[in-house]
């Protein structure tokens, strides 16, 4: 799923949507159901009803590889009789098979560690695919129906204390907290919406909380292969680092804003090559993190260790540079880095106006620098600098030209 196939499918939930059928089980803090429910869409209260897309368009919310991840389905036994066939089988019952239903809620709740109240919640929908021109215009031509159910799992909590007019007693005082549904903390939406076409192979996997990623709820519960979020990459990165330059500490703040300064410049240059190659994430293979080791001149032991802590963390799965770049520690760090700049040129330009008194001094490009020979000439000792056509000489502040 890319950013744009999330928008597309949230802009739709609204009150006009096309959500055919709601189905939810409320468990309580001891693991039991309290109540269970299914109704077609259309005859829920329209208040409710509002309250329930909210919760829908939350588990379609957040960074695609950060709170949205796409996960594989695990092993051939999830494939073929675990979750990914039930979830085939109550997509395909438009969620009125009670005891395909009992069976997710129950798979739920013997796997799913959570200490208090929550509900389960599903939505059915059809939404008719419409074809798009490659400049992003859409067509009045259906591509194909994209029959999905999204889940949604609910903490359900106190609402807050606070004041309220009490009218037995005529009166302002502390009203009664209620249980209420909260934000999803996790979403799931089968199948997959990628490139704007149903993968059944694989789920969209919604987390509100980034940093833990909810990994044991993907594997135990949805029979998934989980995947770090964006966040947890980013930290697991930092952390190789930091290891890599555990004898010179100092070090190691500056050079992983300098880093990730040279990932996003990458990401960026990505983004001006057009809309569709920025959806691309660009992968960090070895080859483009040596080339960045190198462009930031990491110390060859310093380097040899980084590498070999990305192989260690990640065997499994091989991390974006998108998912690497922490844009607002680069955009703070960026004076910083001008600042750095700058001293740089002041001492070149230091180091240029107290030189020594040579005889001959020659200023030049390092790559032209690198072309200067010396050759004796008729028992003249001579140096050669190789020239272009087009190329200017300038010798004590006077231009010359040799013929």
């Amino acid at each position: 799923m890319t950013g744009k196939d999330a928008i597309e499918l949230r802009k739709r939930l609204k009150k006009d949507c096309s959500i055919t059928r709601v189905a939810g089980c409320y468990v309580d803090s001891n693991k039991e159901q309290v109540v269970t429910f299914s109704e077609p869409f259309i005859s829920v209260d329209e208040l409710e009803s509002l309250k329930y897309l909210e919760i829908a368009k939350k588990t379609l919310s957040g960074s695609i590889g950060n709170n949205i991840l796409e996960l594989d389905f695990e092993t051939i036994e999830e494939q073929e009789n675990g979750m990914q066939k039930l979830l085939y089988d109550i997509r395909e019952s438009g969620l009125k098979d009670e005891a395909l239903l009992q069976k997710l809620y129950t798979r739920i709740i013997d796997n799913y560690s959570y200490p208090d109240n929550y509900l389960i919640l599903l939505f059915h929908d059809r939404y008719d695919v419409m074809k798009q021109t490659s400049d992003g215009q859409t067509l009045d031509e259906s591509e194909e129906v994209f029959e999905y159910i999204l889940g949604a799992v609910c903490p359900v909590v106190l609402s807050k204390p606070g004041l309220g007019y009490i009218s037995g007693q005529n009166r302002i005082g502390a009203v009664a907290r209620e249980r209420v549904v909260d934000v999803p903390q996790i979403g799931f939406l089968f199948p997959a919406f990628d490139d704007r076409s149903a993968d059944i192979h694989k789920i969209d996997y919604y987390v509100k909380d980034v940093k833990d990623g909810e990994a044991d709820f993907a594997e135990e519960v949805m029979g998934c292969v989980s995947r770090r979020t964006a966040f947890q990459q980013r930290n697991t990165f930092a952390g190789i680092v930091k290891s890599a330059y555990r004898n010179e500490s100092d070090k190691y703040d500056d050079m992983i804003m300098e880093i990730q300064d040279s990932f996003n410049t990458r990401v960026e240059e990505k983004k001006n090559e057009g809309e569709l190659e920025a959806e691309k994430p660009i992968i960090l293979d070895e080859r483009l993190m040596n080339e960045v080791l190198e462009e930031n001149k990491v110390e060859v032991d310093v380097a040899k260790d980084i590498i070999k802590g990305m192989k260690e963390e990640f065997v499994s799965e091989t991390p974006t540079v998108n998912n690497l770049v922490d844009k607002r520690a680069v955009k703070a760090y960026a004076p910083k880095k001008r600042e750095k700049e700058l001293v740089q040129e002041v001492v070149r330009l230091k180091a240029e106006i107290e030189q020594p008194d040579y005889d001959v001094a020659i200023r030049m490009a390092p790559d032209k620098a690198e072309l200067v020979k010396a050759e004796i000439v008729e028992t003249e000792l001579y140096l050669l600098i190789p020239m272009e056509g087009n190329e200017h000489v300038s010798v004590n502040g006077v231009e010359r030209e040799f013929e």
